[in-house]
């Protein structure tokens, strides 16, 4: 198939169109059953902390934010995320939740992360089970407050949005993993299909005697049935009488 023009690539593949359409569905459909089955579905829900400096109600003197505690604040961000996966207040955690996890597992569920360019903490926690990924969020992030409070003396960390139950799995997008199934089922078939063109090499019209014999065809005889042949040659006999 040496030589071919944008004509002839178009017009192999729209030859064999039945056969990319049917690998792109078939691909598509192993995508859902991929999704629908061999994914486990796993929620995420999460908490958002803020550092500020608290005020003493009882104090006569109005406090304000300085500049030095926003930087200590921010200064502390990096610690305080390290600190909420911890042993120690992962340790309580499970304790006050009475879950079955180690701490390992309980950890590897959690990601907590500070918001660029502010003072807020972001605690993410992931879980098969979306009730449990929330109220794991909510006792973590209370948890940690204490535990803050306990090492530092002071009580900086305040709960901006309690963690909610999410109701879809976020590892799960059905459309997404069917469509990029039959985008590699695409790929696929028209790979077939290219490189079954390629290794075949009979000859189906003139242009391709002509193409690879440079030699011009002169007459063609259209291929018919041996019933068809009979039939035109009674028609022809009947037509002489």
């Amino acid at each position: 198939m040496e030589d071919l023009d944008l004509k002839e690539v178009f017009n192999m593949f729209w030859s064999k169109k039945g056969i990319i359409i049917l690998i792109v569905i078939l691909f598509g459909v192993l995508g859902g059953l991929y999704s629908y089955f061999y994914v486990t579905p796993k929620y995420r829900s999460y908490t958002t902390l803020v550092l500020a400096t608290s005020s003493d109600s009882s104090s006569n003197t109005s406090e304000t934010i300085t500049t030095s505690d926003i930087t200590l604040n921010n200064n502390l961000v990096a610690t305080y995320s390290e600190l909420a996966k911890s042993k120690a207040v992962l340790r309580k955690v499970i304790n006050n939740l009475r879950i079955d996890e180690t701490e390992e597992q309980l950890k590897s569920s959690i990601t907590v992360s500070a918001v660029k360019s502010t003072q807020v903490i972001k605690i993410d926690v992931t879980n098969e089970d979306s009730y449990k990924a929330k109220i794991i969020a909510n006792e973590l992030a209370k948890v940690f407050a204490s535990k803050v409070s306990e090492i530092y003396n002071i009580n900086n960390v305040h709960v901006v949005d309690e963690a909610e139950e999410s109701s879809e799995p976020y590892n799960i997008n059905y459309k997404k993993d069917i469509a990029l199934f039959g985008a590699i089922g695409f790929v696929v078939a028209c790979a077939y299909v290219f490189v079954m063109s390629l290794i075949d090499t009979t000859v189906k019209s003139k242009e391709d005697v002509e193409r690879k014999l440079g030699l011009t065809v002169l007459v063609t005889i259209p291929a018919c049935s041996f019933d068809e042949a009979l039939k035109a040659m009674e028609n022809k006999r009947r037509g002489g009488k």
